[in-house]
């Protein structure tokens, strides 16, 4: 028996590759296959003295881009999230404004994104709370506990993030709530109250009392972290007067709302009730819906889900949205393929293939595989523009980094990138085909807490 043993673990041990070294003859190997010529050099001095990406910005891409867009949702003052993850509440509240200012007729509109972001923390922090409670006797090394305590608390969401906050605590205008420094530079505070909360989660998974002791306990935290908030964003307000004027300044309404009652006479339920939110993962199965596992944003909320679908088949509701001048949140990988100074997004910007000599072939599932590639950032979609027989050609978002990035606070992108870089789309549900919505009532995929595909955040 023993004999046996061996001869397996042997056979195992020769099944496995043995790890080699940079031995000297491997060096001389890799020394050999680089014969420098004079235009190498060239480009060595090149790339030493001089920013890589003007030195392989394509040339051929450099014309002077068309803004001229089929379908466009109109929608006045670009935001500006400053130093600060909040992208995604810019981005849904956007996508809102725009909606109402059309209905309205309204002249300049923009919601408070700090109201909002505060009762965001607030509501993460009581997330974060009560799934370590309920992971309490699970061990710290499990790999749920271990994604809760790396990432306690951030300034990421996603548009189902802000249909919650929007639906649960109404909006109310920039003006009643405004920005602080905090809200604009979320760096020096983001660690503050991650560490707060991985204090309480100490305490509760150390706890040897009864639930209700902890119940009480984490009413206790609440208090402390609600003082941190109040400090960092303001108290938010529970009444307010604000007047409505038309695009010719002439005065409409002024009346007293609370947050709720502003949302119910001037948002949309639709838009923030009756929509789906599709991604496109390759790595995952197509036509199937996703969802996290406690992945909820509030306690009664539901997890997060979605369904995967092909480009084309979200494309086609993206323009269906646009035609009827519905704006959409998106998320996107934003950072890939973009000339900032154009605002221009296109896989065929850079040639980094040409300036260094090798291939750079992965596609959009290798990059997710590899986690090259994912969603980083939220923008509302805004306009398209088709071809002579329907097909998309370049589509325009919305951004929240002020005016004066990309071409005048939006950016232009190929369908290309659409394609390769594109990750969610949240569309409203009349847009959407029966049997799309259909797949809503099939058996969903549970993905783990942990597992990045399921996560939607935007930072």
């Amino acid at each position: 028996m023993k004999k046996t043993l061996i001869i397996l673990a042997t056979m195992a041990m020769s099944l496995t590759l043995a790890a080699q070294s940079l031995t000297p003859e491997l060096l001389q190997t890799l020394r050999s296959s680089y014969q420098e010529t004079a235009q190498d050099k060239a480009i060595r001095n090149a790339i030493g003295s001089t920013d890589m990406q003007k030195l392989a910005m394509n040339q051929d891409n450099m014309n002077a881009l068309d803004h001229h867009f089929t379908y466009r949702v109109e929608s006045k003052g670009i935001t500006n999230q400053k130093k600060s993850g909040r992208c995604w509440l810019f981005c849904g509240l956007n996508v809102i404004r725009a909606d109402v200012m059309r209905r309205f007729d309204i002249k300049e509109l923009e919601f408070s994104e700090n109201y909002l972001f505060f009762y965001d923390q607030l509501e993460k922090s009581n997330r974060f709370l009560e799934r370590i409670i309920e992971t309490r006797k699970l061990a710290e090394d499990d790999r749920t506990v271990q994604a809760l305590l790396k990432s306690p608390i951030g300034d990421g969401g996603d548009f189902l993030s802000v249909a919650d906050l929007v639906n649960k605590y109404g909006v109310v205008p920039s003006n009643i709530m405004h920005e602080t420094y905090v809200a604009e530079n979320t760096a020096k505070y983001k660690p503050l109250i991650q560490s707060k909360l991985r204090e309480f989660a100490i305490a509760i998974r150390d706890s040897k009392g009864k639930e209700s002791e902890i119940r009480a306990m984490k009413e206790e935290q609440l208090k402390q972290i609600y003082r941190i908030l109040t400090l960092c964003f303001g108290t938010p307000p529970t009444e307010f007067e604000w007047a409505q004027y038309g695009k010719k300044d002439t005065l409409i309404s002024r009346e007293t709302y609370t947050p709720k009652s502003f949302a119910a006479k001037y948002v949309r339920a639709g838009i923030t009730t009756e929509y789906i939110f599709f991604k496109n993962m390759p790595t995952r199965e197509y036509y199937k819906v996703y969802e996290t596992e406690i992945g909820n944003y509030t306690p009664e909320g539901p997890n997060w889900m979605y369904i995967n679908l092909p480009v084309e088949e979200i494309q086609k509701m993206c323009i269906a949205s646009l035609k009827d001048s519905v704006a959409m949140y998106t998320s996107s990988d934003v950072g890939k393929c973009r000339d900032s100074e154009r605002g221009l997004l296109d896989p065929d910007i850079y040639n980094y293939d040409e300036l260094m000599g090798v291939p750079f072939p992965m596609n959009k599932a290798e990059r997710i595989r590899t986690f090259a590639s994912n969603s980083t950032h939220a923008m509302a979609l805004v306009a398209v523009d088709l071809d002579e027989n329907g097909k998309p050609i370049k589509w325009l978002l919305e951004n929240s980094w002020g005016d004066k990035s990309g071409w005048k606070g939006h950016l232009q992108l190929t369908d290309s990138w659409f394609h390769e870089y594109i990750f969610g789309v949240a569309i409203e549900k009349k847009y959407v085909p029966q049997e799309i919505q259909d797949l809503l009532k099939t058996k969903h995929v549970m993905l783990p807490y942990w597992d990045p595909v399921g996560r939607t955040m935007d930072e």
